[in-house]
């Protein structure tokens, strides 16, 4: 964990109290030790990024009622029992209203500990979902360069700034990474707004076309020019003109090109008519255009010509922190335009979205979540594991013993009753090789969707 998770620990015997303190702290905890919950109660709200370890038998507001009033405030407020041995019943009864563990004394520390990690890590990803989903209210489809990493503030303050210099700009970035986005903002941040963006894909058109689409034609410039056209160009004029992939761009249309960015005026094809423009360029390349090996047949005066301004996008493995807040915004959307319930980041879903290196950006994580909200893609229900003959028997009968009580839980959607019953053993072993496998039984209720098995 890249965070030091804080402990509510509430006790009222402060030997215990401190006893435990010292050692959760040795283990990397921050706690806040309480001598009675009605103190704790005051301190803990719904904004509370860690994990509640309470004593059961104390006076006054007891383990059982303090579970009860903190799940009123916080229903995902993980809570976790210490339970004397006649106190076992009043856990087990904590449990099935949705209390994260308890614990038996006596007990070892790291018992305690392991649990603690784990409901740490929950809390953390219930935390992470609930910024997620104030970012997207707060927000729009609109939402300009989705990120909170520095170097994502950093560019849009850029483009801010250089959005009403009115000079050329070129927007430097891999496939994907969002270049048309930050076109489009230079744009409406800017004093041109009020007129026309025109954008034009270099690398789409024929080099027979892009010329006429450009500079515009007169009727009879050549055969079958049988109208006038007003060119991209002209069109664009008092406003913003998109070049994307401008390394694709013929060297013949460079020229002419190179001639309207120093003497902004064009001369449609078919007559010799100059005409002014007022126009402002962005362009943008998926190469480097200042490199001679990358920059290749672009000739190397308009490159200067056009690099008054660069700006860079990242790529999206060098800002990962953004993953996840751009992955619940597309798939929110996926969800409207599909008409799917919207899925939460789980701990497996957030470890392969991490993990995967996105060489196609932002458009390859937006498809990806579209795959997702449709229930498509084999990533969102990929059941992995290494061959049972990897494994030595002990590992692999804890495997299998994981694997049927999931499945007993996905059966009874998450009822315990019905699911001890199924599986033919002990209340107690139950919620014992819960605790050993580390699966929450509360994502197996009727109306959530199990996690990801791994």
């Amino acid at each position: 964990m890249g965070f030091q998770p804080q402990i509510a620990f509430v006790d009222d015997d402060d030997d215990l109290r401190n006893a435990n303190r010292q050692t959760l702290e040795l283990a990397g905890f921050s706690v806040i030790p309480f001598a009675d919950a009605m103190s704790a109660l005051r301190f803990l709200t719904p904004e509370f990024a860690g994990v509640v370890v309470s004593d059961v038998r104390m006076p006054h507001v007891d383990g059982l009622e303090f579970f009860r009033r903190l799940r009123a405030m916080d229903a995902d407020l993980p809570v976790i029992l210490i339970t004397g041995h006649g106190d076992i019943e009043m856990a087990v009864e904590a449990m099935q209203e949705g209390a994260y563990d308890f614990i038996a004394k006596p007990y070892p520390a790291e018992r305690l500990v392991q649990s603690i990690r784990r409901a740490a890590d929950k809390r953390q990803l219930v935390m992470e979902n609930r910024q997620l989903r104030q970012f997207m209210e707060a927000s729009d489809e609109t939402v300009p360069l989705i990120g909170q990493t520095p170097v994502m503030q950093n560019l849009r303050k850029t483009l801010r700034h250089v959005a009403n210099a009115d000079v050329d700009v070129l927007i430097a970035g891999e496939t994907g990474s969002g270049k048309d986005v930050a076109a489009g903002l230079l744009h409406e941040w800017s004093r041109r707004r009020q007129g026309n963006f025109v954008a034009l894909n270099c690398g789409a058109l024929p080099e027979s076309v892009i010329e006429s689409e450009l500079f515009g034609h007169e009727a009879g410039a050549f055969t079958g020019a049988q109208n006038k056209r007003i060119g991209r160009i002209e069109h664009a004029s008092g406003g913003t003109l998109f070049l994307d992939e401008i390394e694709s761009m013929p060297l013949a249309t460079q020229v002419k090109l190179l001639r309207v960015l120093e003497m902004r005026e064009i001369t449609p094809l078919g007559t010799n008519e100059h005409r002014p423009v007022d126009l402002r360029v962005v362009a943008a390349a998926k190469v480097d255009l200042g490199s001679a090996e990358q920059r290749a047949n672009f000739r190397e005066d308009l490159f200067y010509r056009l690099n008054v301004v660069t700006v860079s996008i990242p790529p999206l493995r060098e800002r990962k922190e953004d993953i996840p807040l751009l992955f619940t915004h597309f798939l929110h959307r996926a969800a409207i335009r599909f008409k799917t319930e919207p899925q939460e980041i789980d701990t497996a879903m957030r470890a392969r979205l991490m993990d995967h290196d996105w060489p196609g950006n932002v458009r390859e994580l937006a498809h990806f979540a579209e795959r997702v909200a449709l229930g498509l893609d084999e990533l969102a229900g990929e059941q992995t594991a290494p061959p049972t003959g990897m494994l030595n028997l002990p590992e692999a009968m804890e495997r299998h013993e994981a694997r049927l009580i999931r499945e007993a839980l996905t059966g009874n959607n998450g009822d315990v009753r019905t699911t001890i019953e199924a599986l033919g053993i002990p209340r107690k072993t139950f919620y014992d090789k819960l605790q050993r496998h580390g699966i929450d039984r509360a994502d197996y209720v009727k109306g959530k969707s199990p996690p990801d098995q791994i």
